[in-house]
């Protein structure tokens, strides 16, 4: 987290987790860190101090789930379970001939374009800067089924053939 880069003699940085990613959307429990100077003054705020803070109840499941070894299940689980569809992404972007990076974790695999980008409703970039990414895709491979995602690399295949892109030899 970038608190531990803080300056600790003017501390500024809130580095603030949850758990809506690791175990689940609408998981709303998750943590702060920061220098203690900057943690003091949260104690003082009402819902917090007086117990009666809407996620307690949550707090005291995700205790036991943690405690009682599900959580590691579940994450070892869903790891196993995107590993494998990251890499029917990888290996099916590669086998249409596209340049997409292999990633040790997350929901995304990018793709480069090389100017060419074929996702989005408008084929435009999604970004606050649209420009900024505008040679990648940024594809998830968390959501869709296995064969989404191999329809979805086939579309693409095809779209790059059509546009007459430039891509890395088939194999």
């Amino acid at each position: 987290p970038l608190f531990y880069h803080d300056n600790p003699a003017d501390p500024r940085v809130f580095s603030v987790g949850g758990f809506s990613k690791l175990i689940g959307p609408g998981i709303k429990v998750g943590w702060v860190q920061a220098h203690p100077a900057l943690l003091k003054p949260l104690g003082a705020v009402g819902y917090i101090a007086s117990g009666n803070n809407p996620v307690i109840f949550m707090s005291g499941l995700l205790k036991h789930f943690i405690t009682s070894g599900n959580c590691a299940r579940h994450i070892a689980h869903v790891s196993a379970t995107f590993a494998k569809k990251k890499d029917l992404m990888v290996d099916g972007l590669r086998k249409v001939g596209l340049k997409p990076n292999n990633p040790m974790g997350g929901y995304f695999v990018w793709v480069k374009t090389d100017g060419h980008k074929r996702t989005g409703r408008s084929g435009k970039g999604m970004s606050l800067d649209p420009d900024a990414f505008d040679d990648y895709m940024r594809l998830c491979f968390a959501f869709p089924t296995e064969e989404e995602i191999v329809e979805g690399i086939r579309s693409l295949g095809k779209s790059a053939d059509e546009e007459g892109v430039e891509t890395v030899p088939r194999t």
